[in-house]
């Protein structure tokens, strides 16, 4: 029984750099226009209620993971994240050259996810956003969410590859409430949530500490999961 189920899985398949930076460029502009324009979505409809508009945004935010990594996933890994990829960069898993090209097109594919939000809701495409996220309790929250968000793909690999893309959306969707920040957890999506002045928006002058925190809260979560979890450097396959 066990064969005929392993017979029914299609066949592992080693893609091409181009073809993996694509889907990594591509699933993080969706990404963007998801969170971005559900914030858009939500604030209209909510009639001046945060709350609602926020979990509006949440909902939207955590089905549309969930989507994009079972979609992306079997391409190029579905990181949609630099620090996701530094962290896999660390443990060896992709190459130096491939991580940084990665960093490149998730920041380059966030931008454009926001620039076709604000085209979808007709609002002006180039922004800045004027909505300021400052304090040492939401840089700190930064840290949380990005390390929750770490160990819960590092912990769902080692354990039950199967259920990371749920794991995933299901954390988001958590960490956006349960932390003051509302979970950014990603430089990418930082710099990209900077160029919108909607809902979903962060200040650039909010960014840097934003970022400092999940750049720390990343690389904390990659050792806890070494120790805790007992997840070993694989060796570099990649280029």
């Amino acid at each position: 029984m066990a064969e005929a189920d392993a017979s029914l899985e299609p066949p592992l398949q080693v893609f091409d750099p181009a073809r993996r930076l694509a889907a990594e460029a591509l699933g993080t502009a969706l990404l963007l226009a998801v969170v971005v324009g559900s914030g858009i979505m939500g604030q209209r409809l909510s009639a001046g209620n945060d709350a609602l508009a926020l979990l509006g945004n949440t909902l939207a935010t955590g089905a549309g993971l969930v989507v994009l990594i079972e979609v992306f996933g079997p391409v190029s890994g579905a990181h949609f994240n630099p620090v996701v990829t530094l962290v896999f960069a660390l443990r060896r898993e992709i190459g130096a050259r491939l991580a940084l090209a990665y960093v490149a097109v998730q920041t380059i594919g966030a931008v454009l996810g926001v620039w076709a939000a604000h085209a979808m809701f007709a609002e002006p495409i180039l922004q800045v956003s004027t909505k300021l996220r400052a304090g040492p309790a939401l840089a700190w929250s930064e840290a949380v969410a990005t390390f929750g968000l770490v160990l819960t793909i590092l912990g769902t690999l080692r354990f039950r590859p199967q259920v990371t893309p749920m794991a995933v959306g299901l954390y988001i969707t958590a960490a956006y409430w349960f932390t003051a920040s509302t979970s950014f957890a990603n430089p990418a999506v930082t710099i990209a949530r900077a160029l919108s002045d909607t809902f979903a928006g962060i200040a650039p002058a909010s960014a840097p500490a934003f970022i400092a925190a999940q750049l720390l809260g990343a690389g904390v979560a990659a050792l806890a999961a070494n120790w805790l979890l007992g997840i070993a450097a694989a060796p570099d396959e990649n280029p």
